[in-house]
């Protein structure tokens, strides 16, 4: 017989982890099922997020990162040193270190709320029951006044460039490479292509980023996208864009295979040898097997779960948020999706506003931006006006060392309230949130132009982007 739950939970990523734990919090009976092993073979909570994505692919760019300043920069501070080298295999326990310390949290967090966990697939069937297949071959059913469903995605696989997690990898196989490659070519410039190129980059690899399409960075603001590939060919990122894959044949034997890529571009027809090939090209639904027949849950031609603004799917008691849900796939949209329906189910209100969500590529420079870029104004035939400032007129940026790049403030051209924060440039990925509180409290840019920020900071570029769009920015001519 199933046990009974007020809620259960399908998936323990960002989505998933944070419904149960308000859910819990909320005085309902949860569960929460997931099916995800460590590379130790045991239970890891977390999801692809913690475990294989966001936080292992930051550590990797903070080593990284350390590891260039100390080769290129440190000079500059007047640090000298000899024969400077880099242990990969203990950069990458560092990084497992780190994974395994937040899902073990998670864990942990669970048991402190009191939400049972069960490891294992769950499969939602009629009538909210979710059957766990659980690791040992042993099945559970619970049984859900609620059910949400947070199965996440995975990976895109090319039919023409299958993985076998040794020459050809997805994400998960380029955090884990036991030396860095001569060579590697990343198909898909977005953002795991640049982050993870840029990780292998700085440590030394010849690294080639493929890209279909005929623009770099096209959801970015154009100015940002602009300056972001000047800076990543300065980098020595070879970012080849309109050229498409066609064909890849592995070459040669043993730990000698190299991968034979075929392309076409403005040129015609290339080809391209590397020793390793890491496929980026975006993300799907992971609901292959999610749904038993007859649940009432529809699908869409991509496989991703069909909700409402509430992330309802239309069958009473059953939702769906996160990475299998319409909308971006960022752990941070997940983490709000979870607590807004924990929150609906208990009868409290429950929003998540898509119009404020942030989105940040962490490269060096880092990128960052919320709301509406120019292209898509224009497009829109939204009359607005902007302001931008250089961190190269930036104090704290130039003391840091990280000139590089700017901020920009959009603003409506009647009511003056922000439409968009586009920034390149240092720590970015923490300044966004300036963007993201403005507007969320549909302030204007005179009202950021009008809030005291520290000097010297990194902040002020903001200040003086908002005070620029109405050319009154103090440290450079309107």
């Amino acid at each position: 017989m199933a046990e009974q739950f007020d809620v259960v939970v399908i998936g323990a990523g960002p989505a998933g982890y944070h419904a149960a734990i308000r859910a819990a919090q909320l005085g309902m009976k949860t569960a929460c099922v997931d099916a995800a092993l460590g590379k130790d073979g045991k239970p890891a909570l977390g999801g692809t997020c913690l475990r294989v994505g966001c936080i292992p692919s930051k550590a990797l760019l903070d080593s990284s990162h350390q590891y260039h300043n100390l080769t290129h920069s440190f000079d500059q501070h007047g640090i000298s040193f000899k024969d400077a080298k880099i242990d990969v295999a203990k950069m990458i326990g560092r990084k497992d270190a780190i994974v395994k310390q937040f899902t073990g949290g998670i864990a942990q967090l669970f048991k402190a709320n009191k939400v049972a966990a069960y490891y294992g697939f769950g499969q939602l069937q009629p009538g909210n029951i979710v059957k766990v297949k659980q690791h040992d071959g042993s099945e559970v059913e619970l049984k859900g006044t609620n059910v949400i469903i947070a199965a996440g995605s995975d990976s895109i696989e090319l039919p023409f460039a299958k993985f076998d997690n040794e020459n050809i990898v997805d994400n998960v196989g380029a955090l884990d490479f036991t030396e860095v490659p001569n060579r590697l070519t990343v198909i898909g410039a977005g953002v795991i292509g640049l982050e993870l190129g840029s990780v292998w980059k700085r440590l030394g690899a010849e690294v080639t980023i493929l890209e279909a399409l005929p623009d770099f960075l096209p959801a970015a603001d154009a100015e940002v996208s602009k300056l972001a590939a000047r800076e990543f060919k300065k980098q020595g990122l070879d970012i080849r864009l309109g050229a498409k894959v066609s064909k890849t044949e592995l070459s040669g034997k043993g730990k000698k295979k190299e991968v034979v890529i075929t392309y076409t571009d403005a040129s015609g027809e290339q080809t391209l040898t590397v020793d390793k090939l890491l496929v980026a090209v975006g993300r799907r639904a992971a609901t292959k097997g999610l749904l038993a027949d007859g649940t009432g849950v529809k699908l869409d031609a991509r496989g991703v779960i069909e909700v409402d603004a509430h992330c309802h799917t239309g069958v009473d008691g059953v939702w769906a948020i996160g990475d299998c849900v319409r909308g971006p796939m960022l752990a941070h949209k997940g983490f709000e999706e979870g607590i807004a329906v924990a929150e609906l189910i208990a009868g409290l209100p429950g929003h998540v506003n898509f119009d404020t969500i942030p989105y940040v590529i962490y490269t060096s420079p880092e990128i960052a931006w919320v709301g509406k870029t120019e292209q898509q104004l224009k497009a829109e035939g939204v009359a607005y006006k902007t302001g931008t400032f250089p961190f190269a007129a930036v104090g704290r940026a130039v003391a840091m060392g990280e000139p590089v790049g700017f901020a920009k403030v959009i603003a409506d051209a009647e009511t003056d309230r922000v439409l968009g924060l586009h920034l390149i440039g240092p720590n970015v990925s923490e300044l966004v949130h300036e963007g993201v509180l403005t507007m969320e409290f549909h302030g204007s840019a005179d009202d950021l132009a009008r809030i005291c920020h520290a000097h010297p900071s990194l902040s002020e570029a903001i200040h003086d982007a908002a005070m620029a769009v109405d050319k009154r920015a103090i440290h450079k001519a309107n």
